[in-house]
């Protein structure tokens, strides 16, 4: 499924450039009681679909399992532009290859790695809940 965004249009184009290049984004998932709970995190474009790795024993993994609604944001411009959002599915992906399997996964986040003092080995043991995001829905300005 294609990325649900006109393409070849200067907005497509910083969708493309969030997902291909920044470090890091805000999922969004919602919990019991109907609160919104943003979590930064590493991310990897991975066709049309976003590839995240959690902690298995956290909220938003919990979440999901239960509304799989959810949000990405990436950062703006600090200035209110460059505003991209995107909502869709999120579903565990068992199918998915653990973090220390993907070569542009551990190029991406090479030195993310080390300053938090983990090999991909040991980011891979600990983050072993593969994440699938599918966008249904893509809006900014």
């Amino acid at each position: 499924m294609p990325l649900p965004i006109e393409p070849g249009t200067a907005f497509a184009a910083r969708v493309e450039q969030h997902l291909d290049h920044d470090r890091i984004a805000w999922l969004v998932t919602v919990d019991a009681d109907g609160t919104p709970q943003p979590s930064p995190i590493w991310f990897l474009r991975d066709a049309d679909s976003i590839l995240i790795f959690s902690r298995p024993d956290t909220g938003k993994v919990r979440n999901i399992a239960v509304r799989p609604r959810v949000a990405i944001h990436f950062n703006g411009d600090n200035n209110g532009g460059d505003i991209v959002v995107l909502t869709g599915l999120a579903a565990l992906a068992p199918d998915a290859p653990p973090a220390n399997a993907i070569p542009e996964y551990l190029e991406k986040y090479r030195a993310g790695l080390l300053d938090i003092g983990m090999t991909p080995d040991s980011f891979a043991a600990e983050y072993s809940a593969a994440i699938r995001i599918v966008p249904e829905r893509i809006r900014g300005h």
